[in-house]
């Protein structure tokens, strides 16, 4: 008889899920769906507060990656003062936000994935995590950490301290950055080169003995977002969007951030409280796209910086068409290890750049916009903070814009597709449920960012008995 499969909760990944799995009379799965189940209405959160104190507000909107939101709610400041940011300042920025990057494509890659990844799909449970891993390959396990902590270091030295620095802010940034911070930072790098190249020899390998998982987790054609410099090379802090199909046709170039409203959407549904959005011009939900590291890979023509760009060449000739584009979901994580390249690249240059050490960090002005959209792209996409503010600078309106909730159509997909393909039978195996939870560690999904309020939320109350059958509902539309 028909059954429903149910992981609660989802291991691994940041935040509260779970997966509903709809099964035939036979076995097979007719449906499957990725299932958000906590909600934290941030934007209404933001009302009546002083622009002014969003960098350090919205930095607690997640634990994980709060230099992404510090930098995006700076920027949406910086365009309510109209200031042009000093050039310091801009290079303090960039540095956090590839150190951001880092220390959370390190956690992602090293210790939520990792254990799938060496230990297999199919190991015990009870030690497939990231002390089975230390325990197997405590080296690996080990640099893992160490080049986190170089990530989080990095973090430290420029804003004083590794989570919610009290740091960026509109205009511009808080404290200088001290030559000895910058001797200190650069005494990391060869350890740092060293661990991805270790994790680079560990990787490939690994990609023969999975082939049926790239093939099954997550591989479909879709639109891909991200931000691009002017030359097309990847670009973290600034740039436009550019948008391209999963046959690598350039669907939309030189999109200004501050339109995203313009050409992106946001749906709901009742069955999850993270939104869906999607490309306008395509509708609902046809216009599927996909962020992150995957995404900017394929949206860059290079990635501007020479280690990485052998990285990516080597992974556009395996894994992706004529064109270049790559849509397996599990190659997330061989482009997360190609971003981590590319981070310590560009750590490298701008601690070498004397731009970083100057001492005018901060441009100050008097509230000269009512509106301002901060974007920049953090480990799992793109970001927006778009503010609306009174006449004293307090928020009116606010909208995040989160990268895993852009994703969130795509995680659904892929859990659909890997649930057909490997889930069989009433009582499937238990290394049959933990690749659908793979497919969605590899989008590496922070859930604790990506759940707020659209408009008002539904609210529906069931009251029921021991047999399932419904006795009252309340419902607030």
């Amino acid at each position: 008889m028909a059954r429903r499969l149910l992981i609660d909760p989802v291991s691994r990944i940041e935040g509260h899920a779970k997966v509903t799995i709809e099964l035939d009379d036979d076995g097979t799965v007719r449906d499957a769906r990725f299932h958000v189940t906590e909600f934290r209405g941030f934007e209404k959160l933001c009302e009546g507060r002083p622009f002014e104190e969003m960098p350090g507000l919205m930095a607690r909107v997640c634990g994980i990656c709060p230099v992404s939101h510090i930098l995006a709610s700076s920027k949406a400041g910086d365009q309510l003062l109209g200031v042009d940011v000093p050039p310091a300042a801009v290079a303090q920025r960039r540095l956090a936000n590839y150190a951001q990057l880092l220390q959370s494509h390190a956690l992602s890659f090293f210790h939520l994935s990792g254990p799938d990844l060496l230990l297999g799909f199919d190991a015990d449970p009870a030690t497939r995590h990231i002390f089975g891993l230390a325990a197997t390959e405590p080296d690996f396990a080990r640099r893992g950490i160490r080049l986190r902590q170089f990530g989080q270091r990095l973090i430290e030295l420029l804003g004083g301290r590794r989570v919610h620095p009290p740091w960026s802010a509109p205009g511009g940034v808080n404290q200088p950055f001290s030559a000895a911070a910058r001797d200190e930072a650069r005494g990391w790098l060869p350890e740092a080169y060293q661990t991805l190249e270790l994790a680079r020899s560990r990787f490939r390998p690994l990609l023969d003995g999975f082939r049926e998982e790239v093939d099954h987790l997550g591989d479909f054609p879709s639109l891909f977002l991200g931000t691009v410099s002017a030359d097309g090379e990847l670009e973290y802090y600034d740039g436009d969007i550019r948008i391209v199909d999963g046959e690598g046709n350039v669907v939309a170039d030189g999109l200004s951030p501050q339109r995203y409203a313009t050409y992106l959407g946001e749906a709901s549904e009742s069955w999850t409280f993270i939104k869906n959005p999607f490309y306008k011009p395509m509708g609902y939900p046809s216009g599927m796209y996909r962020v992150g590291p995957l995404a900017r890979l394929n949206v860059a023509a290079t990635a501007g910086t020479p280690r990485a760009d052998r990285e990516l060449r080597e992974l556009r000739h395996h894994a992706g068409d004529a064109a270049g584009t790559v849509c397996a979901s599990f190659h997330y994580h061989w482009a997360r290890l190609i971003e981590m390249v590319h981070a310590v690249e560009r750590i490298e240059e701008l601690l070498d750049d004397a731009v970083l050490l100057g001492t005018t960090i901060r441009a100050k002005a008097m509230l000269n916009h009512r509106e301002g959209i901060g974007v920049s792209e953090a480990p799992r996409g793109t970001l927006f903070h778009h503010y609306r503010v009174d006449e004293n600078g307090c928020i009116v309106t606010a909208n995040l814009l989160i990268a895993t909730a852009q994703n969130n159509l795509a995680m659904n997909q892929a859990v659909k597709q890997t649930a057909q393909r490997f889930v069989r039978g009433h009582t499937p195996a238990e290394g049959m449920l933990n690749r659908v939870e793979h497919a969605i560690r590899c989008y590496d999904p922070c859930l604790s960012c990506s759940t707020h309020a659209l408009g008002q939320m539904p609210l529906v109350l069931e009251l029921r008995d021991r047999q399932g059958g419904l006795l009252e509902r309340i419902a607030r539309d």
